[in-house]
């Protein structure tokens, strides 16, 4: 059975190939911190919808693209309706792909800081209902307060947890949920 938060056609699909799955490339780890920011107040299901075209309008999420958006930028995807359109998380996009390349230059890049809170290896935790799947942890609120540090925004501990759980440093997947096992089994 299913984890019983995944009901959408698009949620399904997430859900069965990359929720959970552990991710150690830096663009989607950019990705996804952008995503989970961008999601704060809104459904997953929302973010999905406008999944492709946040990958059109921030360059593949190349942090190195998007770090050099200016204000004009930031005025045209304003006015994007394939997106969020809130000033702090389209600014706050642009910001994070600053640090992003800093934490490239200082801590050698996402993959080994964000890991690094989990011990370099995923977290299986193993959880019989959703009602036992925490909005943060102690992980998460490290995360969080080292990201902020760096000068991240939108990386409140709840939004590091998802964040954690969407790129597999975490499996939250339900035991009863066949995508536990695969998952267990990828580092």
């Amino acid at each position: 059975m299913r984890c019983a938060w995944a009901k959408s056609e698009a949620e399904v699909a997430y859900h069965d190939r990359e929720w959970g799955v552990p991710v150690h490339d830096e663009r989607v780890l950019f990705e996804f911190l952008i995503l989970e920011g961008a999601q704060a107040g809104l459904s997953w299901s929302t973010i999905l919808n406008k999944r492709e075209r946040y990958r059109e309008v921030f360059a593949g999420f190349d942090a190195g693209a998007v770090a050099r958006f200016d204000t004009r930028r930031v005025e045209r995807l304003m006015k994007d309706p394939g997106i969020v359109r809130n000033r702090l998380k389209i600014e706050s996009t642009i910001s994070n792909a600053r640090a992003t390349l800093l934490v490239r230059e200082k801590h050698g890049g996402l993959d080994g800081l964000l890991w690094s809170f989990v011990g370099g290896g995923p977290i299986v935790n193993r959880r019989r209902s959703m009602g036992e799947v925490p909005a943060s942890t102690a992980e998460s609120d490290a995360m969080s307060k080292a990201l902020k540090k760096l000068g991240f925004r939108f990386v409140g501990s709840t939004i590091c947890y998802a964040l954690m759980q969407a790129t597999g440093m975490v499996n939250d997947h339900l035991v009863s949920c066949p995508r536990h096992a695969a998952c267990a089994a990828k580092k």
